[in-house]
């Protein structure tokens, strides 16, 4: 990943983002990752795409919807979710990632904490890593990343799914935050995750209260200092629901006006269930980012 020189359309930091066949570019416009659960447990869509077919109809959906990436994972990262086997992921996510990456042309980014599923998805024909335990959760996740060449996705989270949301509390929410990157960029450039590849995610509803996530969507700015661009992802989250007292299937408008905050505030890319609504938000976001009508 190389940093481009800034245009005269804003102060952001432009990249290019390379690596094994997938070249992006962040910071011009901001990107949309339409997210592919191949789970029967996740929050929002547990077993709507388990099967290959399912999952292959709704990756050719969110493409032509207009995603520039697309995320899949096959094991739920709720709040209180348990582990599964390697065995089990694989069986989830292989298939879908080799017919997905046959069929359409948005490139794959590969959801998980384990290094012999990534190694895997990879060889299927996934370009991106995204791993929300910001590879501290397999000792040789950061090996199997540097020997793939890929973009890696580093997420904060406190705690682990099954207990980040007993009680989560920080001494400063940002500046722990920011911390937590910067040593696992210290940490891991050494072991051959080079800071050019990384993109930093602060893991909105990750060992969070609704307070924590509103003031993250708010300091955004605070971690693009960090030198990477930012991803975040809160679509129909909790702590939206919480703002809204509405469950899960009606939070569509929440996470529209959190994309909305988030692009203004300095996200370069962002997460999300429904794409063809969130293309939409994150054009008008851009425009009024950039005060370019075209910005999309």
């Amino acid at each position: 990943m190389r940093k481009e020189a800034e245009t005269g359309l804003s102060n952001s930091p432009h990249w290019i983002l390379e690596g094994n066949g997938l070249r992006l570019e962040l910071g011009r416009r901001t990107l949309v990752m339409g997210i592919l659960n191949v789970t029967p447990d996740s929050f929002s869509d547990g077993g709507a795409f388990l099967s290959p077919d399912q999952a292959l109809a709704h990756a050719e959906r969110m493409a032509a919807e207009g995603a520039d990436l697309i995320d899949i994972g096959g094991e739920s990262s709720r709040p209180g979710a348990v582990p599964i086997p390697v065995q089990k992921e694989l069986q989830r996510v292989i298939p879908v990632i080799e017919r997905v990456a046959k069929a359409i042309p948005v490139p794959l980014s590969i959801d998980t904490t384990k290094a012999e599923v990534a190694r895997r998805a990879v060889l299927s024909g996934a370009t991106m890593i995204n791993d929300i335990s910001a590879m501290r959760a397999d000792p040789a996740m950061p090996g199997v990343a540097a020997a793939a060449d890929v973009p890696v996705v580093l997420m904060h989270m406190q705690g682990t799914p099954p207990t980040m949301q007993r009680r989560p509390a920080y001494r400063s929410l940002i500046d722990d935050i920011a911390e937590f990157f910067q040593d696992r960029l210290n940490v891991l450039g050494p072991m051959g995750i080079r800071k050019e590849r990384v993109i930093l995610d602060p893991g909105l509803g990750f060992g969070k209260t609704v307070e924590h996530n509103l003031e993250i969507i708010r300091s955004l700015d605070r971690f693009s200092r960090l030198g990477r661009p930012v991803l975040v992802g809160p679509s129909r989250k909790s702590f939206l629901g919480k703002v809204l007292d509405l469950p899960v299937g009606e939070r569509l408008e929440g996470t529209a006006a959190a994309v909305t905050a988030a692009v203004l505030n300095g996200a370069s890319m962002v997460r999300v269930h429904d794409v063809r609504e969130m293309v939409r938000v994150v054009r008008t976001a851009d425009s009024i980012k950039f005060a370019n009508p075209v910005a999309g």
